[in-house]
């Protein structure tokens, strides 16, 4: 299978979900995951303190 789907979490929770092709570094999964609609709208109000990301498994967002 070529994509993989990645767990999107914001302050440990799991907010969401994407598909991306499988073998992407962290700074493409980091850009897909803070474009996402639902992330903007969650971290909109807030200052993001750390990015967390695993190749084809999870991207955790820190924010205060």
């Amino acid at each position: 299978e070529d994509d993989v789907e990645i767990v999107l979490q914001i302050n440990g929770k799991v907010r969401g979900r994407m598909t991306l092709p499988r073998g992407l570094d962290k700074a493409a999964i980091e850009k897909f995951a803070l474009a996402q609609p639902r992330v903007k709208e969650l971290i909109a109000d807030k200052t993001v303190v750390k990015v967390i990301a695993v190749p084809d498994k999870l991207v955790n967002i820190v924010v205060r």
